[in-house]
């Protein structure tokens, strides 16, 4: 499976709605603390508008709406991970990508045979309070030498400076979240991004 090398996190279907008619092709949808009601709506919604645009839509961490709503993807973080239902994951035909930070966490995701890893904070990040120091580049490399043929995705304090320095060293997709959506123009620094990866597409 190949992803589009510019991955997309955003809170809402009303940043769905402004940046993936831009050209975006891969976005993920990570809402926190909303009612099921709310996140119903805005999985319909954002369905709607990436078929639209030929855009992979990723669920982040609600498995269970993820497959009554019809979705193809889900993305897991260890904690949910442990909790979920991979078999039925998988019976429903969902992709699945898996959040790891060390050593044991890629072996407990390996041994689930996700279609992506995704390795992070790279850098520092905002996003969230991690535990975990940032990896750096070199674990990037140490990461995909491990997982060979499967999509590698770096997180964490990627902004468009260092775009080319991830896919350097073994990622094949650049996840982002705050250089777009704290930026002062989102849509100016959306198509940047889809600029920018575009001789790795």
């Amino acid at each position: 499976m190949k992803l589009d090398p510019f991955y997309l996190i955003v809170d809402s279907a009303e940043w769905i709605d402004r940046l993936v008619p831009l050209g975006v092709k891969l976005v993920q949808l990570r809402m926190k603390d909303s009612t099921d009601a709310e996140l119903r709506s805005a999985i319909r919604r954002a369905k709607t508008v990436c078929a639209a645009h030929d855009c992979q839509l990723i669920i982040n961490d609600y498995w269970r709406v993820a497959i009554e709503e019809g979705c193809d993807f889900v993305h897991l973080g260890q904690e949910d991970l442990a909790e979920a239902d991979i078999a039925a994951i998988r019976a429903a035909g969902l992709k699945l990508g898996l959040s790891t930070h060390d050593e044991a966490e890629l072996e407990t995701a390996l041994n689930t045979a996700p279609d992506y890893v995704a390795l992070g904070p790279v850098w520092p990040t905002i996003l969230k309070k991690m535990k975990w120091a940032p990896q750096g580049l070199e674990k990037l490399r140490a990461w995909k030498d491990r997982i060979g043929f499967l999509p590698l995705v770096a997180i964490g304090g990627i902004n468009t400076g260092r775009i080319d320095s991830v896919f350097a060293h073994g990622a094949d997709s650049a996840a982002v979240v705050t250089d777009i959506t704290l930026n002062a123009d989102p849509e100016a620094r959306t198509r940047e991004w889809i600029e920018r990866t575009a001789d790795f597409r």
